[in-house]
């Protein structure tokens, strides 16, 4: 039982490449990303990190790459880890070659701040020689100067036209296991440079909105920016920027591809702001049983919702629902169909059993 889209997205049909064992672009789901931000020579800690994101449900990780002792410790980063690794390459295009043959499976690399092409020549040579993909990040913060020059401010144009010059380059190297990204912390910049970069190119899109600020502030701009993208059927990977824990970062991420429908993982809450009517304290409840179903990564609807107004309605088009009563007697329902009453008292209990009781029942089915 889950709640049918009003529509579906039709995505727009790009290259697919391969970063390490994920298949990104094509008719592959969009992959979720994050990047850590413990110092990458700390192995120990960036280890845990990566496991922790990658737990969260992100399918790629990236980690920057500064210096030589970073890259180094690449290697053996990259021994402890079963997902993607993308290297964060900046202005030494060295170091870019070195996460290539210490085992990253894509290299990040900003052409404008790399250095001359005969530089980026040899970080795609190192790249074909190590099955390693290579994400364009084009950045309005730090774009070529004669291209600033041109249009004196960063514009969708300019983005658009530093992606397509990049693009040649790594072409005319007969490289094409790449992917693209024109970031901007401005929202509708972004989201005009993606739609004009996506009318030219059938790569993939790495959609962002850089720089996006705090958990709540950065959650909002990223879910106006990459959801309109999305809606529209552009985009092929995404990463969420946030100054906070990267693990809310992909938190986030699946929360806007699952509210599209453009992705399935875990329990899917539909929950009400709570009111006066409320028969059991909604805010808190779900707050308890986001943490407790938080292991569930099978697709699962469940609706709380404090009252009869809306209960039943919602509950008819959830796996588990549970709908607030008079004197703490409340309705459970299983497949949309009223199954017990349960009190206040027992009821999170009862819902996480009936939750992983469906999670169980659908991985076997």
């Amino acid at each position: 039982m889950s709640i049918r889209p009003f529509r579906d997205i039709k995505r727009r049909k790009t290259k697919e490449i391969n970063v390490g064992s994920v298949k990104v672009g094509g008719n592959n789901p969009i992959s979720v990303q994050s990047m850590t931000n413990t110092l990458t020579t700390d192995v120990e800690a960036t280890v845990k990190q990566i496991n922790e994101i990658q737990m969260e449900g992100a399918d790629i990780v990236r980690v920057s790459c500064p210096d030589e002792l970073s890259t180094k410790s690449l290697k053996e980063i990259v021994k402890h880890v079963d997902i993607p690794i993308v290297a964060d390459i900046h202005f030494h295009y060295k170091r870019a070659i070195e996460a290539a043959e210490n085992g990253a499976s894509c290299l990040r690399i900003n052409p404008g701040n790399i250095g001359s092409v005969n530089k980026i020549k040899e970080v795609v040579k190192a790249a074909h020689n190590n099955s390693c993909s290579i994400r364009v990040g084009v950045n309005a913060g730090s774009l070529e100067k004669d291209i600033l020059e041109k249009f004196r401010e960063p514009c969708p144009e300019a983005l658009v036209e530093s992606a397509l010059r990049n693009i040649r380059i790594l072409e005319n190297e007969n490289f094409d296991n790449l992917k693209i990204s024109v970031k901007s912390s401005d929202v509708f910049l972004s989201i005009e440079a993606y739609r004009q970069l996506s009318k030219v190119i059938d790569y993939p899109l790495h959609l962002g909105i850089t720089e996006a600020g705090s958990f709540i502030s950065g959650s909002v701009k990223s879910s106006i920016g990459l959801g309109t993208l999305l809606l529209e059927g552009i985009g092929d990977t995404i990463r969420i920027s946030l100054s906070d824990n990267p693990v809310k970062e992909v938190q986030i991420g699946n929360e806007i591809l699952k509210s599209l429908n453009l992705r399935e993982r875990g329990v899917k809450i539909i929950s009400c702001p709570s009111c006066a009517r409320q028969g059991f304290e909604v805010i808190e409840t779900v707050k308890i049983l986001e943490k407790r179903l938080s292991h569930i990564k099978t697709p699962i609807t469940l609706s709380v919702i404090g009252c009869v107004v809306n209960g039943p309605g919602e509950a008819a088009m959830t796996d588990v629902g549970i709908t607030g009563g008079k004197k703490g007697n409340n309705m459970l329902y299983l497949s949309g169909v009223q199954s017990e009453k349960v009190l206040t008292n027992d009821m999170i209990e009862k819902v996480v059993s009936e939750v992983e009781k469906k999670a169980l029942e659908l991985e076997n089915n």
